[in-house]
């Protein structure tokens, strides 16, 4: 008995402590869920949305992120299919609920557990007005996060509800919400996807809003144009269901399609708009790292740009591409063309909104031939297709610092295609470099002979331009005028296999896929324009490759360090390799393929030109000793090509980067300085032979041009002087092989 009392006690005491322990978790849980809900005060005084400047290395604003400044709107002044729109969608019950709606969510729970593919959402409209207001945002979330974040947005929306009317809770919803293209609130949305006041909605504008609430990213109608008019369909015809909207009108109104005031949806202006937007792009990536918001918490971010260099490389960039359009559209014939552009029309006039929206298949057909017959219609694709695109950037090869970036023909919008980092073309041969110093690493130099006569290897026989062929010539003049013959005999040897030169360039910086087959040696890899400028740095930057960088450091709003930024670096090659290539490239600009920058630049230069097959992209990647910088001229639609000579790198794009460099040095008053030769390379590493004339030695073609001391700066390109050592006494030799001592 005794026993039997004792053990009561004891299961009592058990249960007291279980029951005190939830007792006590579920008092804390309280605490703190309420302990984070703020104070009602915050919903007609939101807290304050603060632009983040985006600031250039030389101190300039180059642009911000902020959001449209939020017009209020009374909901009296707006149409009422506007909240017809929205109940039916989004809470059919909003004037019978007290902000939570429990025979919705358990309806939708139930659904939720028996569908593999389909989530159905239960939040009424209160509740997607606290979490607007109070930021109750969903995001990378463990299920107590979740279950705390709903138990809180539940208490926000009763409270909501005790606070204010139906109309009120309505008009602030319609006030606060994001609609995508960085516009809060629909008066804002009004203006930017329309140009018009909120109260000149017609319905299926009022749709489409209703429906960038599911999914500003999935719905938008500029790069989602089908998904957004799917879903504003079903925002009428869910107003059909509710009776709001008659079967008749909403068969009529599906028909429209969807007539945006302009497709360049954006508030960004700037003299850097893609860089800009190249920043946008990595800080939302960074932005659930830190948990900022970009748009409201008023960041400064801190880039590399340079305003002085960038103003120069547009205008560069601005003045070649114009008179290029015109050489352009004087050499290219439609009507050579006439299966390319049945193809384009067809696309185009299949993308077109009118043949989209078509109901049947006669209309569409209609609609097709209408087109296809418009002469307007068939110009604009025609100049559309026919456009000439640039992509131009220049960076510091020592910091990695990218000083000016111009990522496409205008230079007004950056929302458009990044012709820097957003492409991947074939270099052609602005790639030989990486070849030519896979060979230079494997104990090969400059004077290096190699056969100069066509070749076959398993099929593979590349031609050299012009189809001229020699003997035997040196690496150096192989590189300077472009050889096709000598670099592919370098990777169908061991002077540069395939898979060395891989190596080599994936350590130099180039990140894309790259495979090992001998045609590398002509460039027929792909590769992004930054890719090509950073890996091309590491030549003059004493082989150390050092990744490019944007952005060097984000403040927060009250300018404190939230992170900085250092580039990777690593030796990628040895300097003694990387100094000869760069003063083989030298050659380049000196009598090669290169030889233009001297019509616009005189000081020490290095480079190499790039053309792809059939004049499809062309190419000029250069370094001084303090820039680095490259130029890709061509299309966006590869079918459309440059027609002959006028297509070549050293004439297509070339002249942007003798422009910018010619601008850069003169208006910056940036500092003359000259290539120099790492330690341990000595004269045995470049001449063929060398006459001995007392102290001096004369070189041979073979020898370096070295800009170690200008005698006459007219004459300075085509001059170079050999430091002998014996007897201090120096050859000037200049390009025509006389010499004078």
């Amino acid at each position: 008995m005794a026993k039997s009392f004792k053990k009561n006690n004891n299961n009592k005491k058990k249960k007291w402590i279980i029951w005190g322990s939830v007792t006590f978790i579920f008092l804390l849980l309280a605490v703190y869920t309420v302990s984070g809900l703020p104070s009602l005060d915050e919903l007609e005084n939101p807290r304050p949305v603060l632009a983040s400047r985006v600031f250039s290395a030389d101190g300039e604003l180059i642009g911000q992120f902020f959001i449209e400044n939020r017009i209020e709107t009374q909901i009296d002044s707006l149409p009422p299919y506007v909240l017809e729109a929205l109940i039916a969608t989004e809470d059919r019950n909003f004037y019978d609920h007290w902000g939570v709606d429990l025979t919705r969510f358990v309806k939708a729970m139930i659904k939720n557990v028996f569908s593999l593919s389909l989530r159905e959402g239960a939040s009424t409209i209160t509740q997607q007005l606290a979490k607007n207001l109070y930021s109750l945002k969903e995001g990378k979330e463990n299920f107590l996060d979740k279950g705390v974040r709903k138990i809180r947005e539940w208490i926000s929306a009763v409270q909501i509800e005790k606070t204010f009317t139906k109309k009120e809770i309505a008009e602030l919803y319609l006030n606060v919400s994001y609609f995508g293209r960085s516009a809060y609130g629909i008066e804002s949305a009004s203006k930017v996807y329309f140009n018009k006041r909120a109260k000149d909605l017609t319905l299926p504008e009022a749709a489409l809003f209703v429906a960038l609430l599911k999914s500003s990213v999935i719905y938008d109608p500029v790069s989602r144009y089908e998904s957004a008019l799917q879903r504003r369909n079903l925002v009428m015809y869910n107003m059909v269901e509710t009776d709001m909207l008659s079967k008749e009108e909403y068969d009529k109104l599906k028909q429209q399609p969807i007539q945006l005031a302009s497709e360049r949806l954006s508030h960004v202006k700037s003299e850097a708009p893609h860089f800009l937007e190249y920043i946008r792009q990595q800080m939302t990536v960074l932005a659930d790292k830190y948990g900022y918001d970009l748009y409201r918490d008023g960041l400064n971010i801190y880039t590399s740009l340079d305003m002085r260099m960038q103003r120069i490389a547009n205008r560069s960039a601005k003045k070649h591409i114009a008179d290029y359009q015109t050489l352009f559209d004087k050499n290219w014939n439609w009507n050579r063309n006439k299966s390319l552009l049945t193809d384009i029309l067809d696309k185009s006039i299949k993308n077109d909104i009118r043949y989209k929206t078509a109901e049947s298949q006669t209309d569409k057909a209609q609609i097709y031939n209408k087109l296809k017959s418009d002469l307007d219609f068939v110009d604009s694709v025609k100049k559309i297709a026919a456009k000439v695109e640039v992509g131009f950037v220049v960076m510091d090869p020592k910091t990695g610092m990218i000083k000016a970036l111009v990522g496409g023909e205008n230079q007004d919008f950056g929302r458009g295609l990044n012709h820097v980092t957003g492409i991947r073309r074939q270099p052609g041969s602005a790639f030989k470099p990486f070849v030519y110093a896979t060979a230079i690493e494997n104990g090969y130099t400059p004077a290096t002979t190699v056969l100069n006569q066509k070749f076959d290897y398993n099929g593979w026989s590349p031609s050299n331009a012009g189809n001229e062929y020699s003997s035997y010539e040196t690496l150096r003049w192989g590189l300077a005028n472009s050889v096709n013959v000598i670099a592919g005999r370098l990777t169908i040897s061991d002077m540069a296999p395939p898979y060395q030169v891989v190596k080599f360039a994936q350590r130099m910086g180039i990140k894309s896929k790259m495979d090992a087959y001998p045609s590398i040696a002509l460039g027929t890899v792909e590769v992004t324009p930054l890719e090509m400028v950073s890996a091309m740095g590491t030549f003059v930057n004493q082989g150390v490759h050092v990744d490019p960088i944007s952005i060097t450091k984000i403040e927060d709003r009250n300018g404190v360090v939230i992170d900085e930024f250092v580039p990777e670096s690593v030796q990628a090659i040895s300097p003694q390799t990387s100094s000869i290539i760069v003063d083989m490239m030298a050659d380049v600009i000196n009598y090669g393929t290169g030889a233009g920058v001297r019509r616009y630049f005189q000081y020490p230069a290095a480079g190499k030109t790039g053309t792809t097959q059939k004049f499809s992209d062309a190419w000029f990647v250069g370094v001084t000793p303090d820039l680095v910088a490259g130029a890709w001229v061509g299309f966006d639609d590869h079918r459309v090509k440059f027609t002959n000579w006028y297509g070549q790198g050293g004439r297509a794009a070339l002249p942007i980067w003798a422009m910018f460099m010619e601008g850069a040095y003169k208006e910056l008053k940036l500092p003359l300085k000259y290539f120099t030769l790492a330690d341990g390379v000595g004269m045995a590493n470049f001449c063929k032979e060398t006459m001995n004339l007392g102290d001096a030695k004369l070189a041979t073609d073979a020898c370096p041009k070295i800009y170690t001391d200008l005698i006459d700066e007219s004459k300075a390109p085509g001059y170079c002087e050999i430091h002998t050592g014996g007897g201090g006494r120096i050859i000037h030799e200049n390009r025509d092989g006389d010499s004078q001592w």
